[in-house]
C-alpha cells in the first residue's frame, strides 16, 4: 500500500534508489539506461520507475526541488518502503576554482543554515555527512570506470535566489563549501536518523566565479558520467 505521496506498493521499489531532482530526468534515465522499466509513481508528477541495470534491480525516483521535498520522499522511502540506500544525482552551482564546469562532485559533507534537521529530529548542528561505506564504494567505482570526481563540502541552501551575492563568497571562505545545491542536507540527515545509507553526486551546471552556465545539450552530456557512475555503484552495491 502506498503513501499520500507515493502510490507504489512496498514491493515495487528496489532496495537502492537513485534520486535526481527533476522528474523528467528520472524518466530519461529509466527510458535510456534501464531494462524492463515500469513506472511506479506519478503522484504530483513526481515520477518514479523501477527496472534493471545489468541485471540489478534499481529504482529511479525524483525528489523535487529543495530540502522539504527531498525530506518527504526520502523519509517515506527509508521508513515506509524499507529502502536501504539512496544516491542523489543532481546539479550544483560552483563557488570555488577547485570545481570546473561539468565536473562530477562527490559530497563529503553538507553544510546548511536550514532548520530542517532541528525540526525533523532536534538535530542542531549545521553539518551532516554521507555514509562512509557508500562514498568509498562510489570512489572505487569511479576509478574502475575511469570517471574523475572531485570531493568536498557542499552548501545546501533553502533559497535559490539571494539579494546579497557576497554571502556566497562568505560561505565558501568561512565554511569551505565548493558549491551549492538544495537537497543533500535533508537526504543525509534522514538517512542518518533512519540508520540507512545515503550519498550525493553532483554535476557542475553553472559557475559563480566565471558566470558560465551549461546549455540544455551540455547538461545532458555532462550528466552522463554521473549517471554511469551512480548506476555502476548500484551494480557493485548489489554484490
Amino acid at each position: 500500500m502506498g503513501t499520500i505521496h507515493i502510490e507504489a506498493n512496498r514491493e515495487d521499489i528496489a532496495k537502492i534508489v537513485l534520486m535526481p531532482g527533476d522528474p523528467l530526468r528520472a524518466q530519461f534515465i529509466a527510458e535510456n539506461y534501464l531494462e524492463d522499466a515500469v513506472q511506479i509513481n506519478k503522484v504530483r508528477n513526481m515520477f518514479g520507475f523501477t527496472g534493471y541495470y545489468k541485471g540489478v534491480r534499481v529504482t529511479i525516483m525524483a525528489s523535487g526541488m529543495g530540502g522539504p521535498s527531498m525530506g518527504i520522499y526520502s523519509h517515506e522511502l527509508f521508513n515506509k518502503y524499507d529502502v536501504e540506500a539512496i544516491i542523489r544525482i543532481g546539479s550544483t552551482g560552483a563557488y570555488s576554482e577547485k570545481l570546473n564546469m561539468h565536473d562530477v562532485m562527490l559530497v563529503e559533507s553538507s553544510w546548511s543554515q536550514s532548520t530542517y534537521a532541528k525540526t525533523y529530529s532536534g538535530y542542531e548542528e549545521d553539518v551532516v555527512y554521507p555514509n562512509n561505506e557508500l562514498n568509498t564504494l562510489i570512489k572505487e567505482v569511479s576509478n574502475k570506470l575511469n570517471i574523475n570526481i572531485k570531493t568536498g563540502r557542499i552548501h545546501s541552501t533553502d533559497a535559490f535566489y539571494t539579494k546579497d551575492k557576497s554571502v556566497l563568497h562568505h560561505i565558501r571562505d568561512t565554511y569551505g563549501c565548493l558549491g551549492v545545491e538544495m537537497e543533500s542536507f535533508a537526504l543525509l540527515h534522514n538517512a542518518n536518523v533512519a540508520g540507512k545509507k545515503a550519498a550525493c553526486l553532483l554535476t557542475v551546471a553553472d559557475h559563480a566565479l566565471t558566470n558560465e552556465k551549461a546549455t540544455v545539450e551540455e547538461r545532458q552530456h555532462a550528466f552522463e558520467n554521473m549517471i554511469n557512475l551512480a548506476l555502476g555503484t548500484v551494480v557493485e552495491y548489489s554484490k
